[in-house]
């Protein structure tokens, strides 16, 4: 099916405002096994008329954000009645949940929010429980013209995610004619680069019939994307876990982070972080994740070798002797956090990150990375990561985690 994703504001194009709707929606309708052929945004008023006239003749499904509200540069109901020639009326009981909505909230509702509950005739509301606006289907072969399924929904964020939840998926799945065993899984690796999937899997996977594959690589990163049946998919998930065990993350698109927290609080665990060349970043990782404060301590950010000491007890004639980006020292700021804060595991991080600050022996991108487990040996590791300042930190934060995910897994 030609799927369109059509995003209005022109807050949008000035810059002011990130536009996220259209990786979000084409995400979500991809789980439905629907892929967005097309992703347009346009300024608010006349530019709406235009691109909605071009494609509810050009798609077959158009999902339309924004422009939903009660002021005049709002015209994504006009739009949408004039480009199918279906009249706009006044749905009372439209009018009854906006009127609801600004007497629970203790507020007389202004004549202009009376336009929200124009809607094309013969068309759905869909309930809006988070703001004023209703959304809105138009089932194809409403209007005049080819037959296109429209969805009005609001442009923000917490209004537009709740309402296609709710009002969207199973009106796509029937519109595609989409069983419920179509799925997608997406599986995450790392340590290992896109070639080696295409070295070691891509014949075997392109020999299961009715299997989709698609890759996205980032820095110290392979996201692994299977679409197909649930039992095809089901047969390549299993034979790339079974290729890379040790460098699979997750198979079900949890994040690196997200899976040592879970890891952490199955095995009741604790963890500290001590940071030099990433400055916080792995503690800001794990606590993104909901739930990390039953399982994250401390997170020390000892940038300088003053620091090293004061906080973490890093000897001074160590720092001496062998510099901050060491081994030693990598393994005495691991073996501190994990004193100073009772956990039970501490990941310690020391590096250059550029683009100074290197030498012949300790060039820009070298990292010591240390371990500390309770009641074990503490273990570190050096990784040379030659790129910038942000790549370097990023693949340092991911190699220090997985050494926290694989100690973990094992445990």
């Amino acid at each position: 099916m030609q799927v369109e994703i059509l995003n209005t504001g022109t807050e949008l194009l000035l810059g002011t405002t990130q536009n996220t709707h259209g990786g979000w929606l084409g995400a979500a309708l991809r789980n439905l096994g629907v892929r967005v052929a097309r992703q347009v945004t346009v300024a608010d008023g006349e530019p709406v008329m235009e691109a909605i006239k071009e494609g509810v003749e050009r798609a077959d499904i158009l999902i339309v954000t924004g422009g939903l509200g009660p002021t005049s540069d709002d015209l994504t109901r006009e739009a949408v009645a004039e480009a199918m020639g279906i009249e706009l009326i006044e749905d009372e009981h439209a009018l009854r949940v906006i009127e609801a909505f600004f007497q629970k909230i203790g507020k007389e509702m202004a004549p202009s929010n009376r336009k929200q509950a124009l809607i094309p005739c013969g068309a759905e509301v869909l309930p809006n429980p988070n703001g004023t606006a209703p959304g809105v289907y138009v089932p194809p072969r409403l209007g005049k013209g080819a037959p296109c399924a429209v969805f009005l929904l609001p442009g923000p964020p917490r209004e537009l995610y709740p309402m296609y939840h709710a009002e969207v998926p199973h009106r796509v799945r029937a519109l595609a004619d989409i069983g419920e065993s179509h799925t997608m899984v997406e599986m995450k690796f790392t340590g290992i680069g896109e070639s080696d999937f295409h070295e070691s899997l891509d014949s075997r996977l392109q020999a299961i019939r009715g299997l989709e594959v698609g890759y996205c690589a980032r820095p110290s990163e392979v996201d692994l994307r299977l679409i197909g049946e649930a039992e095809v998919v089901e047969e390549a998930r299993q034979l790339v876990a079974e290729v890379f065990p040790d460098e699979m993350i997750s198979d079900d698109g949890r994040s690196l982070e997200k899976v040592v927290v879970d890891l952490l609080t199955e095995k009741g665990l604790l963890i500290a972080t001590a940071e030099s060349c990433t400055g916080g970043a792995i503690a800001s990782r794990l606590t993104d994740v909901a739930g990390a404060s039953e399982v994250f301590t401390h997170g020390f950010v000892s940038y300088s070798n003053a620091a090293k000491s004061q906080l973490l007890g890093v000897d001074e004639a160590a720092l001496e002797a062998h510099g901050a980006v060491s081994e030693v020292v990598a393994k005495a700021m691991a073996e501190g956090a994990l004193q100073q804060s009772g956990a039970d595991i501490a990941v310690a991080v020391t590096g250059i990150a550029g683009p100074g600050g290197g030498s012949e022996e300790k060039p820009v991108g070298t990292v010591w990375i240390g371990l500390a487990v309770r009641g074990r040996e503490v273990a570190a590791v050096r990784a040379f990561y030659p790129k910038d300042r942000a790549t370097f930190k990023l693949m340092v934060e991911q190699r220090a985690l997985d050494m926290v995910r694989k100690v973990l897994v094992r445990f």
